[in-house]
């Protein structure tokens, strides 16, 4: 990366190409066709210097994340492991699958010991506190096997709405992938993170779950990333992330 001036700025142009956007003379044209953006304003002079570590910067309306010394990554976690850093009664954590990291890491947001599936991790406290809040309202993506012939009713029951003991909850998208007289597969999109919803939610409506997988947190897949697994978030997923968390 540029070193940065006495000011601690650098040319917008030289990061945007150091940050992988393109190559130094594309993200010069990109800045002349008015498609970067500083802290809300459109930047065209090639000289302009920014605070790497501070500026909003969107190309083409992406956002583009600060120059951080904080980590964001996507863990897998298997069934049986505590969405916890730490555990009193000794059950295997979080912690015990990212030990090598030098890191001091949160987990935003947890999954049930009985659920697998995608969590984020970071050392920025204040970006995961800011995400696992309610008020941002990041999609959520699970799959779920669950008893019994789940059918197109059920679906619509889902995206109806459906009120439970501590209140409604709101499903933002359903779909039934495959259904049978002993089991079936639903996915369901919903925003929030009370406690087992998504199971509490299935049971209600008569299809209790028999296994239950958070696929996806916003931009960010589970795709490819096996169970244990760790890696970095994407600059494009982090960019919607930090947009989602006001950031």
């Amino acid at each position: 990366m540029t070193e940065p001036d006495e000011e601690g700025l650098v040319r917008l142009h030289k990061l945007l190409a150091q940050s992988g956007i393109a190559s130094r003379r594309k993200c010069e044209e990109l800045m002349l066709a008015g498609l970067v953006e500083v802290d809300g304003e459109v930047v065209t002079r090639l000289g302009t210097k920014v605070d790497a570590r501070t500026a909003v910067i969107r190309v083409e309306g992406k956002r583009l994340p600060p120059v951080s010394e904080h980590v964001y990554l996507a863990l897998n976690k298997p069934r049986g492991v505590v969405s916890t850093m730490s555990d009193p009664e000794g059950r295997r954590t979080l912690q015990d699958l990212v030990s090598d990291r030098p890191e001091r890491l949160f987990h935003v947001g947890r999954l049930d010991t009985d659920t697998d599936g995608l969590i984020l991790l970071t050392n920025d406290g204040d970006f995961a506190h800011r995400l696992a809040h309610p008020s941002h309202e990041v999609d959520k993506t699970y799959v779920a096997e669950v008893e019994g012939e789940a059918t197109k009713a059920t679906i619509r029951t889902l995206l109806d709405g459906v009120t439970l003991e501590d209140g409604p909850v709101t499903v933002s998208r359903a779909r039934l992938v495959s259904g049978g007289a002993g089991k079936s597969i639903v996915e369901l999109v919903i925003h929030e993170g009370r406690n087992r919803i998504v199971r509490r939610l299935l049971d209600h409506v008569g299809h209790p779950v028999r296994r239950l997988t958070r696929t996806a947190i916003g931009p960010v897949q589970l795709t490819g990333l096996k169970g244990g697994a760790l890696r970095d978030l994407t600059r494009e997923e982090l960019g919607v992330l930090l947009d989602e968390a006001r950031l």
